[in-house]
């Protein structure tokens, strides 16, 4: 699709699209939204519908003629949502009651896509976990009920057809595998027992008919991370504090289920925090971000081994694009914004940028660009988006005006396999500079070091270059041998250093006679230091050695000094 993909931003004018690259240009099929109340938008699944809220309304639009197909008024909608197939739109808005309606009214509406109609209301105080989980297919459809998960069948919203209800839930989530369903339940842990991830098959839910469970301490909350086929998944455990005090970001772990029974830990080899989970595509292997900085990037294969490593540095975030043979390491948030863009099937990074401030990432459709922004709240200055090419050419820039505030930029979706895995080239593509102004690279210096050689160190001990584990690169042996060098090299310098201060001094070879006056005979001894010092340095600039400007100054008065040395011995 050489004509671009479209692309929305919503900003506190209004909602604009626009289709790129490589032009950029508003799409005109659909004028701009004017408005400052646009809480929020979103693609259907397979990009076949657009919706948004502006105001009291609630505007589905049909992407191929880009028409309004519904116009539903009265909506306080802050979230919206689409089925898998794009069938149906839900929302959320926040639940209330009042004197007149003691029992509030409900809060969750379904509308049907193609025409607006509502199908369905039910009331969904909580705002976390609001959302409705469908199957593939759309034939069964699921909600969390206090800590009960029910079920739907064949779009009848009337009557639930199964229920869990043998545990206190508090997090699910469907597989997203077609025809046989899996729900995999959070349990937490009550007085210190450990909190479980049950995994059933639907609709066998009672206790003990779980296909898999996983134990595990500490954990707060967990995230749940299904592969495409829906044959795997990542538990994400987390704590919001770390009792023990090594971690600001509290504390997590990662443990690995399937559908076959199979779970374990996935171990990690450095201390500290997880970052960010992802898993490729191509639904083979899954990339970690983990461990204090610099933080190391790993990936593992289904039996949760590590098959590469990037090694280290400034990163807590993973995209992957959507054909699975690109993914983007980045550093977000507290740093400064370095991304690298690494080949994933030859293991090579082939691209790198600095997108500094970026609150938001997403790679567009084809696989071969990504968007960066700076939005609000996050950030409220600078606003403004990006669009750079995998090798880290920057092609497009637009920065909002100083009264107006970004919120949201977003790619129009594709069902899968509309775009073919772009081949990769190491070649560099000519892009723009960036209007923004660069942070200079260049350490400080304090004014006594600025006339001395820059002297090279590292912050970190552990940094590491990308290599396969268990590569000679990073075996024992090698880091073994690499500690013999540097001994080795330090006991040669020191040597050097001996052999320096046994070598006869250096001085000067002028001469000095004493007159046997004290006044005269002190001032005389004092200029032949002088000299001898002089002679000193003359000896180390020979030898290439940078002087400092008070040296110089001093070499430069040798002359004054012989003078002098003259007159007191006439």
């Amino acid at each position: 699709m050489t004509s671009g993909s479209p692309f929305a931003v919503r900003s506190s004018n209004g909602i604009v699209l626009r289709v790129g690259p490589p032009q950029l240009q508003d799409l005109e099929k659909y004028g701009t939204v004017q408005g400052r109340t646009c809480r929020t938008m979103l693609f259907s699944p397979d990009g076949s519908y657009f919706a948004y809220v502006n105001g009291p309304v609630l505007k589905i639009v049909h992407t191929d003629s880009w028409e309004d197909v519904a116009v539903i008024e009265g909506v306080k909608a802050h979230h919206l949502a689409f089925s898998p197939k794009s069938t149906f739109l839900m929302s959320w808005e926040q639940f209330y009651t009042t004197k007149e309606d003691p029992q509030g009214k409900p809060n969750l509406n379904i509308y049907k896509s193609e025409n607006g109609e509502l199908v369905k209301s039910f009331v969904q105080k909580k705002q976390g976990n609001w959302e409705p989980q469908w199957s593939s297919d759309e034939k069964l459809f699921s909600r969390i009920v206090n800590t009960d998960v029910v079920f739907y069948e064949n779009l009848n919203f009337d009557k639930i057809v199964a229920r869990i209800n043998c545990y206190k839930i508090a997090a699910y989530s469907l597989s997203p595998n077609v025809g046989t369903y899996f729900t995999l339940c959070y349990v937490p842990g009550q007085s210190g027992q450990p909190s479980f991830g049950k995994l059933f098959k639907y609709p066998s839910f009672d206790s003990q008919q779980s296909i898999a469970s996983k134990s595990f301490f500490q954990a707060d909350k967990v995230e749940f991370y299904w592969n495409l086929k829906g044959n795997n998944v990542l538990l994400l455990t987390s704590t919001e504090v770390d009792k023990t005090g090594g971690s600001y970001y509290g504390k997590q772990g990662l443990h690995f289920m399937s559908l076959n029974g199979q779970t374990a830990m996935v171990t990690m080899s450095k201390e500290g925090p997880i970052y960010s989970v992802a898993w490729s595509p191509k639904n083979h292997e899954f990339c970690v971000i983990y461990g204090f900085v610099p933080a190391r990037a790993t990936v593992f294969n289904l039996k949760c081994e590590p098959v590469f490593e990037f090694g280290t540095g400034s990163r807590n975030s993973i995209y992957y694009n959507p054909q699975g043979n690109l993914v983007l390491l980045g550093g977000f948030g507290n740093l400064r914004g370095h991304v690298e863009i690494w080949d994933t099937t030859n293991r090579k990074l082939i691209g790198s940028c600095e997108a500094a401030d970026s609150t938001l990432l997403e790679w567009a459709p084809d696989g071969i660009h990504f968007l960066t922004a700076t939005t609000a709240p996050r950030l409220r200055i600078g606003n403004g988006y990006k669009i750079w090419h995998y090798s880290g050419a920057l092609l497009h820039e637009k920065q909002m005006d100083a009264q107006e505030e970004l919120y949201e930029v977003c790619w129009k979706n594709y069902p899968r396999h509309t775009f073919k895995e772009p081949a990769i080239s190491s070649e560099k593509i000519e892009g723009i500079a960036s209007s923004q102004p660069v942070a200079s690279k260049q350490a400080y210096r304090p004014p006594s070091a600025r006339n001395r050689p820059a002297i090279r160190f590292s912050l970190d001990d552990d940094e590491e270059q990308a290599h396969k584990p268990g590569s000679d690169s990073q075996s024992k042996a090698s880091i073994k041998q690499k500690k013999k060098r540097d001994a080795k090299k330090a006991k040669k310098l020191e040597g050097e250093d001996n052999k320096e201060a046994s070598a006869p001094a250096v001085v000067s070879s002028v001469q000095i006679a004493l007159t046997g006056d004290p006044e005269k005979d002190k001032k005389l001894k004092n200029i032949k230091k002088k000299l001898d010092a002089i002679e000193k340095l003359k000896e180390q600039q020979a030898q290439g050695k940078t002087l400092e400007i008070n040296q110089i100054a001093k070499i430069k008065g040798e002359s004054d000094l012989l003078k002098e040395l003259e007159q007191l011995q006439i």
